[in-house]
């Protein structure tokens, strides 16, 4: 008897000492972009675009859609307005032309949700009966199913399987454990899930994936325009609750999107767009800086993908249009540019 509960102790000795091991990602960190799916097919040199901020990863993101309180979720429809980059064709011919360029991939379906009175936070996604429950669990797995085939076939190499599901995670996680099953049968890549900065510690299946994904929109500083020190020290807190995250997983965390507006107040609140604030490109820049010189150095982290990263830059600039505001979270074309490539190449 004696002999059994010494082995039940050294069992319960090794759990612990394992969850309290610090996790340390090996491999060269992902410095990646989020590509928005263009409406039309582009050329190649697209992808060289992002190269040269010496990035080498990109983050393919085709959105599907949910319209008018209707369960059924729709994608890959051209007569409704969908893009050809959120298309599987494109986001093949997408995924070619950058491994052609020399950059990695990783694919990361969106979800769209559309009322008349306009859109909706994906988190608060939720359905009154069990049939619409089911009806959108079926059309939205098929979704996840067909890019899961598409990333297999175009060796993409990470697929992550959904965007920001809060309520759909909490009240469904059955439907979750399934089509994960379901997604390994099929594609034989990395997965992750990419869950909003406030909930990744709900989510109930970080076990069954590779990387533990968070949308790192953290506030930093509550000032109009902070220093550099000031949204470092915002980190801090942040910083070590993502590192007892990743070890009581034993799973290392991949930003699945960090971004900041070239705007005022942009470390405050970073997850709010279309922000009306004054322009303030260097607080963007000061932004990206305070996350390569505070967390970047961290074992845990396994990379990140910049929110977000047009194509085709000189059709979207025609006329007096200027492009470089049109999105704030955009870098392109302003000091942030700069930043990404400078710490993208020394990091």
């Amino acid at each position: 008897m004696l002999e059994k509960y010494i082995y039940y102790l050294i069992l319960l000795v090794g759990i612990v000492s394992c969850q309290n091991k610090a996790v340390v990602f090996e491999d060269s960190k992902l410095k990646g972009v989020c590509f928005v799916a263009p409406p039309r097919e582009i050329e190649s040199s697209e992808f060289e675009n992002v190269k040269n901020i010496n990035a080498e990863w990109v983050a393919l993101t085709p959105y599907g859609f949910i319209r008018d309180g209707s369960p059924a979720f729709r994608y890959n429809k051209f007569s409704e307005g969908h893009w050809w980059g959120e298309s599987p064709k494109g986001v093949s011919e997408c995924a070619k032309m950058a491994h052609e360029k020399g950059l990695k991939v990783m694919l990361k379906p969106h979800a769209w949700v559309q009322y008349n009175s306009g859109s909706t936070f994906t988190g608060d996604l939720d359905f009154k009966t069990e049939a619409d429950w089911q009806t959108f669990e079926r059309s939205f797995g098929e979704y996840l199913l067909d890019f899961a085939k598409v990333a297999d076939s175009s060796k993409i190499e990470v697929y992550c399987i959904a965007t920001e599901f809060e309520n759909f995670v909490e009240k469904r996680p059955e439907f979750w454990h399934k089509i994960i099953k379901e997604i390994r049968s099929v594609y034989k890549g990395k997965l992750t899930y990419a869950e909003n900065w406030d909930c990744y510690e709900k989510v109930p299946f970080w076990n069954e994936l590779d990387f533990i994904g968070v949308d790192g929109y953290f506030p930093l500083a509550e000032e109009k325009s902070p220093s550099l020190q000031k949204i470092k020290k915002g980190w801090e807190s942040h910083r070590n609750k993502l590192e007892k995250f990743s070890r009581k997983y034993q799973k290392p965390i991949l930003f699945t999107e960090i971004g900041y507006q070239s705007t005022d107040f942009t470390t405050q609140k970073p997850w709010e767009s279309y922000s009306k604030h004054p322009d303030n490109e260097a607080l963007q820049a000061a932004a990206y800086k305070a996350f390569f010189e505070e967390v970047w150095k961290e074992r845990w982290l396994a990379g990140c993908f910049i929110w977000k990263w047009f194509p085709d830059m000189k059709k979207e600039n025609d006329g007096s249009k200027n492009h470089k505001f049109r999105d704030k979270y955009s870098p392109q074309g302003k000091v942030g540019e700069a930043v990404l490539k400078e710490y993208f190449k020394n990091l």
